[in-house]
């Protein structure tokens, strides 16, 4: 055969190739009709190993000589093109010179199963069910189960975020900063009442007062101090970066590629916050708790009703102040979530959660605006003083935490819609 021929077929089995024309790899036969010499058709059949069959038994892998041998059930070569291709043994050697597996039966070689399951209508398993299986790499009676192990790994996802935030926001030095600081003003407010002789009329709060007479009340003098400013200045710090921050330096599309959806991301990102918060009102308590312990006498509380509880009663007493400043707080931590996720820019989100705070005190100081003064979450933060008396005065407590809620609620929602909605493009 020439070069002019076989470059020819080589064409031709191109174009039939994108045409859909029968040539030698759908038909198994080594040439077309037009392209064997007449006497060729027998060499068709495999009865003549020439050299016009030799590209096709060169394509399966097998001698001429092999492919037409009805004695030879299966020789090694053959044997070996059907264990690289995993076909059956009968769908490689056809010794009436038949069309090869691979072209009347593709679906038993794209599955790899036997050619009776195809067709068998009471096999329980059919090809395409087990090629579903196979791809997504299921066991066949796990592919009816889709939600069997979903749960599980989406609470893992979720758990693994989480902890992922904890570390990238307790990590950070600007947060351990603030913390330190926080830990730092209850031991200066008690080294400083300590170096002084407090009297009766002096001015100022009564709670301060009270701390020279026993060490228990630093924490809620501490409490008073930092609740104004420092306390929502740290808290705006962390909950402004927590989605304008990633935005700001280009990971928030990472953080959207992992499977956990912008809800879950979003909670993650509050309830990291909201323990930031918890964090940090732990920090102050427990500070200004050890420090009134060691500088001031510590007995019987008294409260600013006048009535005097155990020591026990008084700490449950602090321990609910903490709680009830935390949950104040946590309030700051949802508007500064919405407005996180409005900016990419932490600096403006930082700012504006931290001023919020401030121009509601200072409404809430203007007698004349006192109609707005129930609606302003900043009003609510200091009714924790009627947990310091007996009995409880629940009235205020119930009005504020209901309060806290609703903003909680309010701008919650708007970061969602936000979020969920928002083009993070880059």
């Amino acid at each position: 055969m020439s070069t002019a021929d076989i470059s020819q077929g080589t064409d031709r089995a191109a174009i039939a190739r994108e045409t859909d024309a029968p040539t030698a790899e759908t038909t198994g036969r080594a040439t077309t009709a037009a392209d064997a010499p007449p006497a060729g058709a027998t060499h068709a059949e495999g009865t003549h190993p020439t050299e016009t069959t030799r590209p096709a038994t060169t394509a399966t892998g097998t001698h001429p000589g092999e492919a037409t041998d009805p004695g030879n059930a299966l020789s090694a070569r053959a044997r070996a093109a059907a264990t690289a291709t995993g076909t059956h043994t009968a769908e490689t050697t056809d010794p009436a010179g038949a069309q090869p597996a691979g072209a009347t039966r593709p679906a038993t070689t794209t599955t790899g199963t036997h050619p009776g399951e195809a067709t068998d209508p009471g096999n329980a398993l059919s090809a395409k069910a087990r090629a579903a299986a196979t791809a997504t790499g299921a066991h066949p009676a796990e592919a009816d189960r889709p939600g069997a192990t979903a749960t599980p790994v989406r609470s893992a996802l979720g758990l693994r975020l989480f902890g992922s935030e904890l570390g990238l926001v307790f990590r950070r030095r600007r947060n351990q900063s603030l913390l330190l600081l926080l830990g730092a003003i209850p031991i200066v407010v008690g080294i400083a009442l300590k170096l002084s002789t407090p009297r009766g009329d002096d001015a100022g709060p009564r709670l301060i007062t009270q701390v020279a007479g026993n060490g228990v009340f630093l924490t809620v003098g501490a409490l008073f101090f930092v609740l104004p400013l420092i306390l929502p200045l740290t808290i705006s710090v962390v909950a402004g970066d927590s989605v304008a921050g990633e935005a700001g330096i280009g990971t928030l599309r990472y953080l959207l590629a992992v499977p956990a959806g912008r809800t879950r991301l979003l909670l993650v990102k509050y309830a990291t916050t909201v323990t930031f918060c918890l964090a940090a009102v732990a920090t102050l308590t427990a500070t200004a708790l050890a420090t009134g312990l060691l500088l001031f006498p510590v007995g019987p509380v008294t409260l600013l009703s006048g009535s005097t509880v155990s020591l026990s009663a008084g700490m449950v007493r602090l321990l609910l102040v903490a709680l009830y400043i935390a949950a104040g707080v946590a309030t700051l931590a949802s508007i500064g979530l919405a407005v996180s996720t409005v900016t990419d820019s932490p600096i403006a989100a930082i700012t504006t959660t931290a001023v919020l705070p401030v121009v509601s005190q200072v409404v809430d100081a203007v007698p004349q605006l006192g109609s707005v003064h129930p609606y302003l979450f900043t009003h609510w933060w200091y009714s924790y003083d009627d947990l310091l008396r007996a009995p409880i005065v629940t009235d205020h407590l119930t009005r504020g935490l209901l309060t806290f809620l609703a903003y909680t609620v309010v701008f919650g929602s708007v970061a969602w819609a936000r979020f969920t909605s928002k083009d993070v493009t880059c």
